[in-house]
């Protein structure tokens, strides 16, 4: 099995290559990781559907929100079943009109099962997360889904791949490591990042040094939060509402 960790982007231009994929191998668990590359959605896709292909096991974790509140689909008059979510979701075209029509009914942001759970950093339609949240279900999920990738625990499928939700921050809170402070320049922030690449090694994640010195002077966090996400996903047994709100492994 190789554990795929994604640092996604919601950003305009289909993510403009800000997505990073960083791979482990679970049954080898001293082989170094390895960086994926680059990507924008659509090759993020296009990724996906080659790991399909070559024969393997494959879990990918993406940092993003994988579904929305039963809350906020009753609210909307939405079937509650994921594929319907998915359809409504990419019907808007943009991940602002979405956001736009949520808030002319109710401007709460519930959050999911999953998000109190295990302390997400914020609800999906939050101001600084939504266009991760419509991005991903509706134009990395819903054409994954589509092909037969199996969407954990919200669509199954056949392929060797499974896709699942993974959440960096919810992650670090679990271990009791420093869940804050490891993104920005200056010497505080970059510190943070050195005794987190430290921490994954004595966690088993070996990291080839050209790569932790990417990760340690990369401001953003973002190779980091894709290291994060090929630690051993959580184990457990989702309650039923997991099925259309998602959950984070």
């Amino acid at each position: 099995m190789i554990l795929h960790g994604v640092d996604f982007s919601g950003a305009d231009a289909g993510g403009a290559a800000k997505i990073r994929m960083v791979s482990r191998d679970l049954d080898a668990p001293r082989t170094p990781i390895r960086q994926q590359g680059r990507f924008d959605r659509r090759g993020l896709v296009r990724r996906i559907l080659e790991l399909a292909a070559d024969g393997g096991q494959h879990l990918v974790r993406i940092d993003a929100p994988f579904g929305l509140p039963l809350e906020t689909l009753r609210r909307a008059e939405v079937e509650p079943s994921w594929k319907a979510m998915a359809a409504w979701m990419a019907g808007f075209g943009s991940p602002r009109r979405w956001r736009s029509e949520l808030r002319q009914a109710d401007r709460r942001e519930p959050r999911r099962i999953c998000d109190h759970a295990f302390h997400t950093p914020m609800a999906p339609m939050n101001l600084r997360v939504f266009k991760q949240t419509w991005t991903l279900i509706a134009e990395v999920l819903g054409p994954l889904a589509e092909a037969g990738i199996r969407i954990e625990p919200v669509m199954a499928g056949d392929s060797p791949v499974t896709v699942c939700e993974g959440c960096p921050a919810s992650l670090l809170r679990l271990l009791g490591w420093p869940d804050h402070g490891y993104k920005g320049s200056g010497e505080p922030p970059r510190r943070v990042r050195a005794d987190l690449l430290q921490r994954l090694g004595r966690r088993s994640v070996v990291v080839p040094r050209e790569m932790a010195e990417a990760a340690e002077s990369d401001t953003e966090g973002d190779l980091l939060d894709a290291m994060l996400l090929t630690l051993d996903p959580l184990q457990c047994v989702p309650p039923a509402e997991a099925l259309v709100e998602a959950w984070v492994y």
